[in-house]
């Protein structure tokens, strides 16, 4: 007895695949991406630009060897020589001016609203830099009241 053997079928004779297999095109553009991001050079060189130069506010007020005036304003801004500067400053300024030969004089003129409490650590700041040469200028506009 013989039995009839089928043929092998794939499961849906019904007519050919319509889906397809896009696992090979992904794995090919992986690849491909891989390479490009390796082949890109690192971009490690700078762009040179010539930015316009301006004089350097800390080297444009430094101390004078003569005199220096340093002013307070209404609003607690300390300024050497016009400059606006911070206490740290004033103290670095008032160093330099001790190491020059001959001690410059210090011109101090608070204005008459400036906060008290600004003004006493700037002459607080003075006194610890050890300098000697110290005048208030502008007290005759206060000589009226």
């Amino acid at each position: 007895m013989a039995i009839a053997a089928k043929p092998a079928s794939t499961g849906n004779d019904a007519g050919p695949m319509s889906e397809m297999n896009t696992t090979p095109l992904i794995d090919v553009m992986l690849v491909l991406l891989i390479m490009f991001i390796i082949t890109i050079p690192i971009q490690t060189h700078s762009v040179g630009i010539d930015l316009p130069t301006t004089p350097d506010d800390r080297t444009a007020h430094l101390p004078d060897p003569v005199k220096n005036r340093l002013t307070i304003d209404a609003a607690g801004m300390v300024r050497w020589n016009g400059a606006p500067i911070d206490r740290l400053t004033l103290r670095r300024y008032l160093a330099r001016t001790l190491d020059m030969p001959v001690e410059p004089e210090l011109q101090f003129e608070p204005d008459a609203n400036a906060r008290y409490l600004a003004v006493d650590e700037v002459l607080a700041d003075i006194r610890r830099s050890g300098v000697t040469k110290l005048g208030f200028v502008g007290n005759e506009r206060y000589s009226q009241f």
